[in-house]
């Protein structure tokens, strides 16, 4: 046998050193992929074969004060993809942007991602969710999902604000408590191979995402209704650029009501409610789109300021009471201008001077030269103290977004000129709530409250999670003070400027407002802010209201007959509505109130008999009984009144209908069917006992059928089946 040469030996050695090199290489390669590298490559494996698909939390619901749902989440569903598992991108997208409505390149280029999940399309309705499933498209499913709803549309939006489409609060309560209504997302994670398919013996995992909680705000939505229908007749009456309106509970600082129009949709907050404004928007940039939309987002009640100009009189008035600078009795006169530091201060009224009067009739008459001179008397260490203890040197820390504090003066710059045109409401300027804090304050016996918009915090089970309790801040005034000024401000709505907001029965309160508008820092010309503040029940107030009109152009810029009317409006549908009783006066009860009569007995009368005896006693008639129509008149004043409604003796008011059953002639062989659709059990037996018929029923509440029909032609004694039902149904 021949040795191997010396070159083969070579060559073999070389392929040893070279597979050993290798072997080697590559076990070292393994263990640094194992060992080093094993955690990253682990996690790699699992990101590829894991989906973890989101499920987004339900945003709380915000009721009303009463429980009413202001904003809800609705379940839609979001259509998903993962490009990773779409092996034709091209039908994929094709089918989705034909079932979808979607544009079929953009849709494209967002399916070839080589990552991540794509969300195709959110919150659509059910017959498109089922056309998604039908398709059965692979890489493609369907999420439960949740979208903000505000059922009422445009109704309280500035409280209310609206969501982001990740239902991130941006606006009003949604944005304030944000933390509390959004919960936390959950997630859906399983493992599935390259094909989508899930891995057998791999572990699913469900984590439920935990819902938000809701919140129940101090407004009464029937007030609210009642308010915003004022604020919008009030817009278009007066063709105001704008119309606020606040309703504070006065012993409580609650929000019962809040509304400013124009306003906006919150279920589609950036296509604003003005045709003519959404077509102009549709021309704007970017940034002059945001601008505008955060314009018309923006809460003017709390985010804005204005001239409160005469309202904050009864500021200066409380100043002056508590300070014993004057007495509601105390005498000044107004030669309709007065000169302060070199310059002539007008009163409204200058060229008919008001002459000698009261301090109440000064608040009457809004007279500026009184108001004036009470500020020179307490001077403007004593004014600023006091606008501190109202709260207008701060915020009023009300739970919404963005509220803006008032401007003034800085104390020291403050001079005799600033002093007396700040007495009487304008060189000052106040956002509308916290006006109609310190205004109630003075009405709730000096007590300025803490004002707030939410109640408390709820889960879903109804358990209360956080209340939040009524608050005093401090007392301003003394209750002697309050009383005084009850008495001054009911004074100016029965005798003064603020005629337009008496309502009969009712004691109310309240000063009107005409401030010149400032514009670019200057009085603009024929600009005027027009409001009027009141309370009610005066003698206990219960209701405050605050109503703004912006820029009146139509039959008056005065606060007296602009905003006057409409605190009337508010204050008499919501005083009624809270069942607060009117009290009337001798000479109002003699003017409105409908005396009580007793009825008198006219049964076994003659209808004609009857009638007469009724129109004496000041009361209507309607006869129940049906007759046959060719009978005539004559027949039916011959009828006889065997029962009536009410009862003989009952009190009813004049004019009352009382409801008169007459007899059928017995002797008629035939009787008509009367038509007995929407009427009583009471009323059915009645009429059909007297036509000598019979009952047969079934439900209960009002007759929605009957058998045989009206009209029809039976026998006495026939037997009438009458179906019952309630008005729910």
């Amino acid at each position: 046998m021949s040795q191997p040469s010396i070159s083969s030996k070579k060559r073999l050695l070389f392929i040893f050193v070279v597979s050993t090199l290798a072997i080697f290489s590559l076990i070292i390669r393994l263990g640094w992929i194992q060992i080093v590298e094993g955690e990253w490559y682990k996690e790699k494996a699992n990101a590829q074969q894991t989906r973890d698909i989101p499920i987004p939390a339900k945003r709380g619901i915000i009721y009303d004060r009463n429980g009413k749902e202001l904003a809800i989440s609705a379940s839609n569903s979001t259509v998903w993809a993962k490009p990773k598992e779409i092996k034709n991108v091209e039908e994929t997208a094709e089918s989705l942007a034909e079932i979808l409505d979607l544009d079929e390149e953009e849709l494209k280029k967002d399916l070839q991602k080589s990552y991540g999940l794509v969300r195709v399309a959110r919150w659509i309705d059910d017959d498109l969710a089922s056309k998604v499933r039908q398709a059965n498209l692979k890489g493609v499913w369907l999420a439960e999902d949740n979208k903000r709803h505000y059922p009422f549309g445009n109704f309280a939006s500035f409280i209310l604000g609206h969501t982001s489409d990740d239902n991130e609060g941006l606006a009003g309560i949604e944005l304030e408590y944000n933390k509390y209504l959004k919960g936390y997302p959950g997630r859906w994670i399983k493992n599935t191979d390259g094909a989508g398919r899930q891995l057998a013996f791999s572990t699913e995992r469900y984590h439920p995402p935990e819902n938000g909680l809701n919140v129940v705000l101090t407004i009464d939505e029937v007030i609210q209704h009642f308010t915003e229908k004022a604020v919008e007749n009030a817009l278009e009456i007066n063709d105001a650029t704008r119309v606020k309106a606040i309703v504070m509970d006065v012993k409580t600082g609650d929000i019962l009501a809040m509304s400013a129009k124009p306003d906006y949709d919150p279920n589609n907050p950036r296509t604003p409610l003005d045709e003519e404004l959404a077509k102009a928007l549709e021309e704007m940039d970017n940034e002059e789109k945001l601008k505008t939309w955060f314009g018309m987002w923006r809460n003017p009640i709390i985010n804005d300021t204005y001239e409160p100009g005469s309202t904050f009189k009864l500021i200066t008035t409380a100043i002056a009471l508590e300070e014993a600078v004057s007495t509601p009795e105390s005498r000044y006169y107004s030669s309709g201008t007065i000169n302060v530091a070199g310059r002539t201060i007008k009163c409204w009224r200058h060229y008919n001077p008001h002459g000698d009067q009261s301090l109440t009739e000064a608040v009457q008459n809004s007279c500026n030269p009184v108001f004036v001179m009470l500020a020179e008397k307490f001077g403007v260490g004593t004014f600023y103290n006091y606008l501190d203890a109202f709260g207008f040197t701060s915020i009023t820390d009300i739970d919404l977004p963005g509220e803006t504090g008032s401007i003034m003066y800085n104390e020291s710059l403050v001079g005799p000129v600033e002093l007396a045109t700040m007495s009487f409401g304008q060189s000052i300027s106040v956002t509308p709530m916290q006006l109609i804090t310190a205004i109630s304050a003075i009405a709730n016996d000096g007590n300025l409250m803490q004002p707030k918009i939410v109640k408390e915090l709820v889960d879903n089970d109804g358990k209360v999670v956080q209340r939040f309790e009524n608050t005093m801040i401090r007392q301003v005034i003394s209750k002697k003070t309050s009383e005084e000024m009850r008495e001054i401000m009911e004074s100016v709505v029965s005798e003064g400027s603020g005629k337009a907001a008496y309502i009969p029965g009712y004691r109310v309160g309240g000063k009107t407002g005409t401030a010149q508008k400032v514009k670019d820092g200057v009085y603009a010309q024929g600009l005027y802010v027009a409001s009027f503040i009141g309370i009610a029940p005066a003698d206990d107030p219960e209701l405050a209201v605050l109503v703004i009109v912006d820029e009146p152009k139509g039959f008056s810029t005065f606060g007296s007959l602009t905003a006057g009317p409409v605190v009337k409006e508010i204050l008499e549908e919501s005083l009624r509505y809270l069942d607060i009783k009117p009290k009337y006066t001798a000479e109002e009860e003699e003017k409105l109130v409908k005396a009580d009569i007793v009825v008198p007995e006219v049964r076994q009368m003659t209808v004609k008999e009857a009638s007469k005896v009724l129109n004496e006693s000041k009361l209507l008639y309607n006869v129940e009984t049906e007759h046959d129509h060719d009978h005539g008149d004559h027949e039916e004043d011959d009828a006889i009144v065997v029962d009536m409604f009410p009862k003989p003796g009952a009190s009813v008011p004049e004019n009352s209908i009382i409801l008169l059953y007459t007899k059928h002639d017995e002797n008629a062989s035939t009787v008509k069917v009367p038509d007995l659709k929407g009427k009583t059990i009471r009323e059915v037996n009645n009429i059909l006992s007297n036509l000598g018929l019979r009952l047969k029923i079934s439900g209960s509440g009002l007759v929605a059928k009957q058998q045989p029909e009206a009209d029809s032609v039976v026998e006495p004694g026939t037997v009438i089946s009458v179906e019952f039902m309630t008005n729910s149904q």
